[in-house]
């Protein structure tokens, strides 16, 4: 590693270096949803659990909008990566301005949208009436933010596609802190709902991008900023989208399928949305371990077949993996073991910490071959086949919870029947992708970087 916190993939053992990289990018998504759920927790345990369905009702569309750039973010890591295993310090610094513009552009635009859309977004996902004009209200604000929400990723994209998961950790952490306690300082001192929750949020990821906008102008390397240097580079941008619009339409198809699931939720009735929410928060914490390790997969496969070493990207999709089983198995029993206790800081209803236990219990059942499908998926994209994952989920993950919720929820309408798309739609999607990494192997058909 150099000065710059930067992980050397190309050479030496790589079960250590897996580790040194996915597990700070753990802690990151770890510590995002933890200062997230410092939302939720705040206005359930200070306004009340309306306040809290009105802010979970909104997870689903926040994360349809968010994670087609997240995605499109990885495009500009497996460039960097690329470019980093050739040595390439021309390419990677185009990438750098060519990534800032498409993260400040889709950022306004989605601002924008959001704005114009919000009720009518939540109107189609059958947020009820009592919880209706706050969910309305914390979109609006929340989406305020959405260009810095998306300067973070991206500026984190291409810290990542260098080997650096640190400075982006660090940036979010010191952010989250600003985020606790403007929730409690607008809620507790302002008397503010979910309103105050939404500025803090806003306010925290203004903080984040800064701090890593301020790390790229002192870098002193090829990913450092210089305003006089900043310019588009189109073939660049060509190569971003040719691998983040299918990564990032995999993401979303988790999230368009989720909203269709969340409608379902919301007709049960404000306790069990209130579950879900809450379980909603404890859940994602062990799927960021998983998706850790499929990001570590993509990096390292990048910068190793970028280099031309093949026989590293085999040994890398093993051992993530290996690693990926083992982490997250112990996550998901440890969240498990203290499910009541913790679901219980978000509201103490004996009901909405039933229905969010039910959640838990099918969430962590699927996530056995779902970290099958996040490293396949991550291994695949390490070598620029972005468009196979993308398909796979198209049809795994959304076109099976749509049937499911339009066929088999209506007929046994309950939370349980609800959840059991999960596991279903996972391990189908994981199997498949399995089946296509043996069919088209990569490590041996494609020896050149594209």
């Amino acid at each position: 590693m150099n000065r710059n916190k930067n992980i050397n993939m190309m050479e030496g053992p790589l079960a250590g270096k897996v580790l040194l990289y996915a597990l700070p990018l753990a802690a990151t998504g770890i510590l995002q949803q933890l200062f997230n759920a410092a939302d939720v927790a705040v206005v359930g345990s200070f306004v009340g659990k309306e306040a809290m369905a009105a802010v979970g009702s909104n997870s689903a569309i926040i994360s349809l909008l968010v994670n087609l750039f997240i995605g499109i973010s990885l495009g500009s890591n497996v460039i960097i990566a690329h470019a980093v295993g050739k040595g390439d310090r021309e390419e990677i610094h185009k990438t750098l301005y060519t990534s800032l513009l498409i993260a400040l552009a889709g950022g306004f635009f989605l601002m924008i949208l959001g704005e114009i859309f919000a009720a009518k977004i939540l109107m189609l996902t059958g947020v009820p009436p009592e919880v209706f004009d706050m969910a309305v209200l914390y979109l609006r604000i929340y989406l305020l933010g959405m260009p810095v929400i998306l300067l973070y990723n991206f500026e984190a994209a291409i810290f990542r596609g260098r080997g650096n998961t640190r400075t982006p950790l660090v940036a979010l952490a010191a952010s989250g802190v600003i985020n606790v306690l403007l929730n409690l300082l607008f809620v507790l001192a302002f008397h503010r709902s979910v309103d105050g929750v939404a500025m803090a949020t806003a306010i925290s990821n203004l903080v984040s991008s800064a701090y890593l906008f301020y790390k790229l102008n002192r870098s002193g390397d090829e990913i450092q900023f210089r305003f006089r240097e900043f310019q588009v580079d189109m073939g660049v941008l060509a190569k971003i989208l040719r691998i983040g619009i299918p990564a990032g339409l995999q993401s979303s198809m988790f999230s368009l399928a989720n909203i269709i699931i969340q409608a379902a939720i919301n007709s049960l009735g404000a306790t069990v949305m209130a579950g879900s929410s809450a379980a909603f928060n404890l859940e994602i914490l062990a799927y960021y371990m998983i998706n850790s390790f499929g990001q570590a997969c993509t990096t390292i496969v990048g910068q190793n077949y970028g280099a031309g070493k093949t026989d590293r990207c085999r040994k890398a999709f093993i051992d993530c993996l290996l690693l990926d089983y083992c982490f997250t198995a112990i996550t998901c029993l440890l969240i498990l073991i203290f499910g009541h206790q913790l679901l219980s800081l978000f509201n103490s209803d004996p009901e909405v910490i039933r229905s969010g236990m039910v959640r838990l219990r099918y969430i962590f059942f699927a996530y056995i071959l779902n970290i099958l499908q996040e490293v396949g998926s991550g291994y695949l994209r390490g070598f620029g086949l972005s468009l196979v994952p993308a398909g796979i989920a198209l049809a795994g993950i959304c076109g099976i919870r749509i049937l499911w919720i339009m066929a088999v929820f209506p007929r046994h309408p309950s939370f349980a029947t609800i959840m059991a798309v999960y596991p279903v739609s996972l391990w189908t999607t994981g199997i498949v992708i399995f089946i296509s990494i043996l069919i088209l192997r990569p490590s041996v058909r494609y020896r050149n970087p594209a």
